[in-house]
C-alpha cells in the first residue's frame, strides 16, 4: 500500500483528531513525527511564514493535539535527512519553548494477526506503550474469519481494561496488520490463515467493538512505524527485510510505502543469494533462494546435516552453545543474509537496511558473516551499507498496525 492507501473499506469515514487543513495536519503529523521540535523549524520545513505556522500551532494547542515543553531544548527530537535549520537572526523576544504531541489524550490498539495467534498492544499518540501496559497473546482455536475476529475482539477489549486501569483515555481506533494480499481494507486471500475468499476483516471487528478499525500488511505496518515512530524516523529511503516464517522486503521512498500490486506475494522470496545453497523449500526447484533465510529450510538444512530431525529452536540452540555443525551452518545463514542486504542496497540504493522478523536476533549472533555477505557483492569502491538490526518481538509488528490508525487519526487520509 502506498503511504495513502490506509487499509480502510470502501466508503468508510474514519475517526479523526480534528478537523483541518491539509498544512495543518502535515504539521501536527511533524510534531509527531519529529518533536520537541522548534515553531521555526517548522517553518522552514514547510516553507511557510512565522506567523501562518504560530496560528496553525496555537489552533492545536487549543485542541490539545500539541503543547509546549517548557524550555527550547529539541535535543531529544529528530529531524529530516540532510535538514539543516537556518539560525534565527534578527529576532527580538524570548525562546519560544518546543512543541511536542500530546500523546497521552488519545490512545490506539494495535493487533499482529499470526497463523497461530495474535498479539495486541495499547499506545499513546507517539506509538508507545503506556508505563503500566503489556502486550496481550492469545492463540487461535478457529482460523475461521469469525473465530479471528472474535480473538482479536477480546484482545481489543483487553486494551481496553489497560486504558480504564490507567486512566487513560478510550482507544480511539484499532490498527490490524496481517500477513495477506489486501485490496481497499479488504483481505483478499492469506495463505497462513487458509482464507481464500475475501474477508472485510475490518467491519468485523468493528461492528464488535464500536471502534473505526483499519486494517494493513502487517510488513507495510511495520514498515509505516519506523518510518514514522521507530528506527527509519527521518529517513527518506529506507529498507526493511523479514525473515523467520517467509522472507518479507519493502521499501519506504519520500516518507511512502512503495506500492504494487503484486509486492505482498514475496517478491524477494525467490533472489538467488547462495547458489550452493538447498533446494528452494516451497518446491520451486531451483536453488539458494531467499527462502533458504526461513526458519523451516533452515530446520530441514540442520536436520540433513545432523542425520535426525531437528527444529529451528533446536538448530539455534545448538548454534549458541557451539556446536559446530549449528555454528557453520549460522555462518553460511548469516553471510546469506549479508548477500541479500547487499543486493538490495545495490539495487534500490537506500540509505539504510533494516533487518526485522521473528529470526532476525540470528544475525546478531554472526554479525561478521552478515558483512562479509554485504562486502562480497558489493562494488569495492562503493559506501558501505548502514544496517541494522530490529527488535524481533511481536509487540513491535503491533505497535505497526497501531501507528496505521495513528497516521490515519492524525491525517485523515
Amino acid at each position: 500500500m502506498t503511504d495513502h492507501d490506509d487499509g480502510m473499506t470502501r466508503g468508510d469515514c474514519a475517526a479523526q483528531w480534528f478537523d483541518g487543513s491539509p498544512a495543518m495536519r502535515r504539521i501536527a503529523a511533524d510534531i509527531l513525527e519529529y518533536g520537541p521540535i522548534a515553531r521555526t523549524t517548522l517553518a522552514q520545513m514547510h516553507d511557510l511564514s512565522a506567523g501562518t505556522v504560530s496560528r496553525i500551532i496555537a489552533d492545536l494547542m487549543y485542541l490539545g493535539v500539541v503543547r509546549e515543553t517548557g524550555d527550547d531544548d529539541t535535543s531529544t527530537g529528530h529531524l529530516p535527512y540532510g535538514f539543516e535549520p537556518r539560525k534565527r537572526t534578527g529576532e527580538r523576544g524570548r525562546p519560544q519553548s518546543a512543541l511536542v504531541a500530546n500523546a497521552d489524550a488519545r490512545t490506539f490498539v494495535g493487533v499482529k494477526i499470526r497463523g497461530d495467534g495474535a498479539t495486541a498492544v495499547l499506545v499513546d499518540a507517539q506509538c508507545r506503550l503506556p508505563d503500566g501496559a503489556g502486550s496481550h497473546v492469545t492463540e487461535f482455536a478457529d482460523r475461521t474469519p469469525a473465530g479471528v475476529a472474535d480473538v482479536v475482539t477480546r484482545l481489543v477489549e483487553e486494551c481496553r481494561a489497560d486504558a480504564r486501569g490507567l486512566g487513560l483515555p478510550e482507544p480511539c481506533m484499532v490498527g490490524l496488520g496481517i500477513g495477506a494480499h489486501i485490496t481497499d481494507g479488504v483481505v483478499d486471500e492469506t495463505t497462513f490463515l487458509s482464507w481464500i475468499e475475501p474477508c472485510d476483516l475490518s467491519a468485523m471487528v468493528r461492528n464488535a467493538t464500536g471502534l473505526d478499525t483499519v486494517t494493513n500488511n502487517d510488513l507495510d505496518a511495520l514498515l509505516m512505524y519506523e518510518h514514522w515512530f521507530g528506527a527509519g524516523v527521518g529517513l527518506p529511503r529506507f529498507a526493511l527485510l523479514t525473515i523467520g516464517t517467509g522472507i518479507g522486503y519493502g521499501l519506504v521512498e519520500d516518507g511512502s510505502v512503495v506500492d504494487h500490486a503484486d509486492k505482498t506475494f514475496g517478491l524477494a522470496g525467490h533472489l538467488l543469494i547462495d547458489p550452493d545453497g538447498p533446494r528452494c523449500f516451497r518446491g520451486c526447484g531451483h536453488r539458494g533462494c531467499a527462502q533458504c533465510l526461513t526458519n523451516d529450510s533452515l530446520a530441514d538444512e540442520y536436520s540433513q546435516i545432523m542425520g535426525t530431525v531437528k527444529s529451528f529452536d533446536e538448530y539455534v540452540r545448538d548454534a549458541r552453545r557451539g556446536v559446530p555443525q549449528a555454528k557453520r551452518l549460522l555462518m553460511r545463514e548469516c553471510y546469506r543474509l549479508g548477500v541479500m542486504i547487499g543486493l538490495v542496497a545495490n539495487l534500490t540504493m537506500p540509505l539504510k537496511v533494516f533487518v526485522a522478523g521473528e529470526s532476525a536476533y540470528v544475525a546478531g549472533m554472526e554479525i561478521e558473516s552478515v558483512r562479509q555477505g554485504i562486502a562480497e557483492y558489493r562494488p569495492s569502491r562503493a559506501a558501505a551499507v548502514p544496517f541494522e538490526i530490529l527488535g524481533s518481538d511481536w509487540e513491535r509488528w503491533a505497535q505497526g498496525a497501531a501507528a496505521c490508525a495513528i497516521r490515519r487519526y492524525v491525517l485523515g487520509e
